[in-house]
């Protein structure tokens, strides 16, 4: 599976606010020079554990067909 090599500034921002305003994680914000902010998985987030790790060995198994569909799908594609 492919994996996320850059991301920028403004899209890791929209994504942070969005999992906060979901109550999936909690943000923190020190006003020291310079400013830090801190963030954590909450309570609602951490109950999504058993979901992740189950989607992650489905990942785990199935890897191989899904990049062999991508590889088929994009030779089809091509001609």
């Amino acid at each position: 599976m492919g994996r996320i090599t850059t991301i920028t500034p403004k899209v890791l921002t929209q994504r942070l606010r969005q999992l906060e305003r979901d109550g999936l994680i909690v943000r923190t914000y020190h006003p020291e020079v310079p400013p830090r902010v801190e963030y954590e998985i909450s309570e609602l987030g951490r109950s999504l554990a058993s979901l992740f790790a189950h989607l992650a060995e489905w990942a785990a198994a199935n890897l191989d067909q899904v990049d062999r569909a991508r590889r088929d799908y994009d030779d089809a594609s091509a001609h």
